[in-house]
């Protein structure tokens, strides 16, 4: 156990990413997290690592920085720092887009907020990446507008293709029979409906058309890294997800992921996110394209993953690296971390039950490694800790692994076929 900084973290959230967080700073640190959410989910009951407060409608101004600013009372005689960590898109768009205000009490690590709606909008991010040479998918843009003219909307890629909305966080109040948080589909049929149901039910924004990148989760891969308050990159971590969530409302969620080493893409994200003067944790999803060898990118996370757990568990403390910038200010001087060089190391990361991972997992010989570390023992997940488990908390895991369980088998032939 390190000997304890002063500092006090606040994270914004109730799920996966928030108690994967306090997990990192309790297993540092020994002492119970504060977050502060709208709701309650599952991933933060009955726990001794995160102190949890709900405020209604937290998720969204105006409560939220209503909220914010009564909270900044109750801290700003705090002489030790307070870091304001946001575990979801909408709380670090927050923390962003009021970070001027926030900022004489807490600490911030997070981009300038034009910047970040850059960044998050999808295509503007496929903007930076063409000037930064960046790959990724081949990409058009639907608009509303195109939508309601009447005329039918072109694509001029093959089935199947790829559909997400442009506007991740509008996305999110957006719900209709068959809404997904990203689209593989099949048809034209398929495409005009889920056009016409997606403006019916109140998106505004564009939707990004993109050419299917052949393969299944295996080719995926996910890259965490923390960039300092002078713009330098610290650690890069990469992991090797092979297999993703299959229900609708979790595409895209990995579910099992092998650490990996890559120098060719951790040069190409360092040199980006430094040449953009990042600040604070950034995420990418990338997907090998077999037909020209390169990563493609997806997007650009402004926050750890759900998944990022899995930098923890492989020896490079997710949480600890913002402490080391901002309270023992002791990062500037170090040398850029690269992720899982030594595979004696490495250590496999689960979101489901290891049984489900072995029936679903496509065969492979990365398959195989992870079963070597599963029967070494070499694995771990987010929410099941040796040192916060209790009857309740105990039963709440096995349900959450049953309907995991129960998904799979309804969710996954279909969503793969």
């Amino acid at each position: 156990m390190q000997q304890t900084p002063e500092f006090t973290p606040i994270l914004l959230g109730s799920d996966f990413n928030v108690y994967g967080m306090a997990r990192s700073l309790y297993q540092l640190y020994h002492r119970p997290v504060k977050a502060i959410a709208s709701i309650q989910l599952a991933p933060t009951r009955y726990t001794k690592v995160v102190d949890l407060e709900l405020i209604d409608g937290f998720s969204e101004d105006p409560v939220w920085i209503d909220s914010m600013r009564r909270i900044k009372e109750r801290y700003r005689d705090h002489k030790e720092p307070v870091i304001l960590i946001g575990c979801g898109d909408g709380y670090a768009e927050l923390i962003a887009k009021h970070k001027d205000e926030l900022s004489d009490v807490f600490v911030c690590p997070y981009i300038d907020y034009d910047l970040l709606k850059h960044l998050n909008n999808k295509e503007r991010f496929y903007e930076i990446c063409d000037q930064y040479g960046l790959p990724y998918p081949a990409t058009r843009t639907i608009s509303k507008d195109q939508h309601d003219s009447q005329t039918v909307v072109d694509q001029p890629f093959d089935y199947p293709v790829a559909l997400k909305p442009a506007d991740s966080v509008a996305w999110l109040d957006v719900h209709f029979e068959g809404r997904k948080k990203a689209f593989r589909i099949q048809s034209r049929a398929e495409f005009d409906k889920i056009l016409d149901a997606s403006y019916a039910n109140g998106y505004t924004g564009d939707f990004i058309l993109q050419d299917f990148i052949p393969g299944d989760d295996s080719n995926m891969r996910v890259l965490n890294a923390y960039v300092d308050q002078h713009h330098h990159v610290k650690m890069m971590c990469l992991g090797h997800p092979l297999l993703e969530d299959p229900a609708p409302s979790a595409i895209g969620n990995y579910v099992a992921i092998l650490p990996e080493y890559n120098e060719a893409i951790y040069q190409q994200i360092k040199t980006f996110l430094e040449a953009i003067d990042f600040t604070g944790y950034a995420n990418f999803d990338m997907k090998y394209d077999s037909r020209d060898n390169t990563f493609k990118l997806f997007e650009i996370n402004l926050r750890q993953g759900r998944s990022s757990f899995f930098v923890t568990l492989n020896g490079y403390n997710l949480a600890d690296w913002v402490v080391k910038d901002y309270v023992k200010q002791d990062l500037a001087d170090q040398p850029t971390v690269y992720g899982n060089q030594d595979e004696s190391k490495h250590a496999l990361w689960l979101g489901v039950p290891v049984k489900v991972f072995k029936k679903y997992a496509r065969e492979n010989a990365d398959k195989e490694r992870a079963l070597k570390l599963i029967a070494a023992h070499r694995y771990g997940t987010t929410y099941e800790y040796s040192e916060d488990m209790n009857l309740k908390r105990w039963a709440l895991i096995k349900w959450m692994n049953h309907n995991y369980t129960k998904n799979f088998d309804r969710y996954f032939a279909e969503n793969k076929g």
